[in-house]
Order: C-alpha cells, then structure tokens, then sequence
C-alpha cells in the first residue's frame, strides 16, 4: 500500500495549487455535502485547478453515507468521462472522506484521490491512515477498503466553521490518541479547554494526534496487529452510535466514542491494571465535555450483539484493544460478556443515566 503525504497548511491554496500542478492527470473532480459546499469550499474555489472542475454534492449527514450515495457517485463519474487516470478531490468530514476514498479505490479499480479534511474528526482521524467506507446493513463502516488518499491537506481554519458539538466529536478522536501514545500528548490534550477555542494550539495539537496516527499506520497499514490501537474506545463506543441509530435518536461518532472509551477504560483497570487515577482523570474530563450517551439495562443485548460484528473479532470472540497505562497499548483482549456488561454499569454509574 502507498505511503500518503499529510500537509498541516500554513497557505492551504498555493500549496493545494502547488501539490496540483505537480502532478498528470486528465480530469478533476471534486465531492463534497452541502454543508461543506456553503461553508467550506470558498475557501478553497480560489485554487485555479478547481475553477472548471465538475463538483458533486451530496447530502451531508453520516445516515447519507450508504450503497445509494455510493452508487450515485460512480454514476456521476461515469457520465463524465472520469478515467483511471483521473483524480477525485473529497472536501468535507469523515462521511465524504470515507466514501469518496471507497469510490476512489473501486471505481476503474482505482482513481488517485485527495483528502480535504473539514472537521476536526476527519481531521485527526477519517481523512488520515487509508481506511475508506459505507454503513451498509444498519452497521458502521462495514463494507471498505484499504486505499491511501495521494495527500491529506489539514487546515484548522476550516475548523472555525464548525459548532462545538462537532468539534467535541473530533476531540474523542485527540483523547484516543493521547491514551495510546505517550504521558506527554496525554498531558496536554487533558490540558485544552475546548471551551476558549485557541486555534493555533488547536492546530499543533492536530498536528501531534496525526503524527501519532502516521507512525502507527506506518508500521501496520492494514491492521494486522498494532494498528488495531486506533480502535480503542471504539468496540463499545460503535456500539453505542449503532444503537442510537436504531433508536433513532443518532448521536455524534466522537460522542459515541467518548463514551467507549469511558467503558473501555473501565475493562483496561479490571483486566490490565490500568491506573485508577487516570480513570478518575479522563472522566472527569469527559463529563465535564460530553453529554451522556443514555441507555438502560434493557439495551444490553442489543449492544453485546452490535459488538459482536466488530471487524477486529475472530472466531467469534470480541476482541478489544485496552491499556495498562497511557501509551502501554494491550491488543486481542479476550472479554467476558460479564465483564462487559459490568463496563456499560460502569458508564451509566459515572454519568447518572
């Protein structure tokens, strides 16, 4: 698998224009939602390359990101004499960056794409390490690909058109790789008030979160051991947003895995000896941020079920990733359902729900 270029931008558009002009292609195309459309891509539709390019626009919403969107995309791409030598720009959050890189790599067998990241969740997260996909079948992510985007352009101006509700969501993703990484990224992602908003620390930070990100992808591209520490917090915390789908009361991915890593973090002090003050110290943090994800003990079959289609479980077993202290990472832990069921007591303990 191809190795991609991360850009933390100074001057998005000449080194957006720069990135372009090096390289041969026949046509561009661009994808994006509409709420990118209106709010993101001024800032970009300076870039000369841009001005006669065909844009599609989808509608924004991650219940959008489906076969049927999907099909749509090839469809358009088709119609407009889009080739293997063509070269697909997705502008937008995880939805358009997730499904416009599973496009990128089954349409012709494979287009060449750029991810422009929007949301501080792409950001950090979707847009970065080569995962592409669609919900299919009322599951997150469940049918993708493997496909590197040729480069990711971050820029947290974008990041200024975003509520604070979505910037949570992409700050679970910074807390995530704080824990996994080392005592000096956790220290100061539990440091930034998000509520003040300093985007030039936002933006160093970012910068630490995709470098710990890189590194890990780097050694396993495709998942077949390290990597699977990027999925902490997210066995119980996919869970959680499948179930607030079925409730219909849908619930923000990063919120989902906040709440997972609270459950996660839970099964790594029982199991791995992870440190009860730092416990103590992340939920402080995300109670003070997050608002509770709210489930009863009649939900607890449903969510053991929805983990049970995890893709990082084998011969049936729910495998989680945990931790024995920040940064020691404990991959292809064996849970009990007891003791998961303990964990999701543990959360709404801790929350009041």
């Amino acid at each position: 698998m191809s190795e991609q270029k991360v850009v933390i931008c100074k001057d998005l558009k000449s080194e957006l224009q720069d990135f372009l002009s090096s390289l041969k292609y026949d046509k561009l195309f661009i994808l994006t939602d509409t709420n990118t459309k209106e709010k993101c891509f001024p800032l970009v539709e300076g870039v000369s390359a841009f001005q006669k390019a065909p844009i599609f626009v989808m509608e924004a919403g991650d219940m959008n990101k489906g076969l049927a969107s999907l099909i749509q995309i090839w469809t358009i791409l088709s119609n407009e004499g889009a080739s293997r030598n063509s070269l697909l720009v997705n502008l937008g959050g995880g939805m358009i960056t997730d499904m416009g890189g599973f496009a990128g790599a089954t349409f012709k067998r494979g287009i060449r794409t750029i991810n422009i990241p929007t949301t501080l969740m792409a950001s950090v997260d979707a847009a970065v390490g080569g995962k592409t996909g669609i919900n299919f079948n009322g599951l997150k992510n469940e049918i993708g690909s493997f496909y590197p985007p040729l480069c990711v352009f971050i820029d947290c101006e974008f990041l200024r058109t975003l509520d604070r509700d979505n910037i949570l969501s992409g700050y679970a993703e910074m807390i995530k790789h704080g824990l996994i990484s080392s005592i000096e990224n956790y220290t100061s992602v539990m440091l930034y008030d998000v509520d003040t908003m300093n985007y030039s620390y936002l933006n160093s930070l970012v910068g630490q979160s995709v470098a710990v990100k890189e590194r890990i992808v780097a050694e396993d591209p495709k998942e077949q051991g390290i990597r699977k520490a990027l999925n902490f917090g997210h066995t119980i915390g996919h869970a959680f947003e499948s179930l607030s789908f079925r409730k219909e009361r849908p619930i923000l991915h990063g919120h989902a895995v906040a709440a997972g890593i609270v459950s996660e973090l839970y099964l790594s002090h029982k199991l791995c000896g992870f440190p009860m003050e730092k416990l103590s110290q992340v939920i402080y943090y995300i109670k003070e941020y997050y608002p509770a994800f709210f489930f009863d003990c009649t939900d607890y079959d449903t969510l053991y079920e929805l983990m049970t289609h995890d893709k990082k479980n084998e011969g049936g077993i729910i495998n989680f990733t945990l931790l024995g202290n920040v940064g020691d990472v404990r991959i292809n832990q064996s849970v009990t359902k007891e003791k998961i069921v303990e964990s999701l007591d543990f959360y709404r303990e801790s929350f009041g729900v």
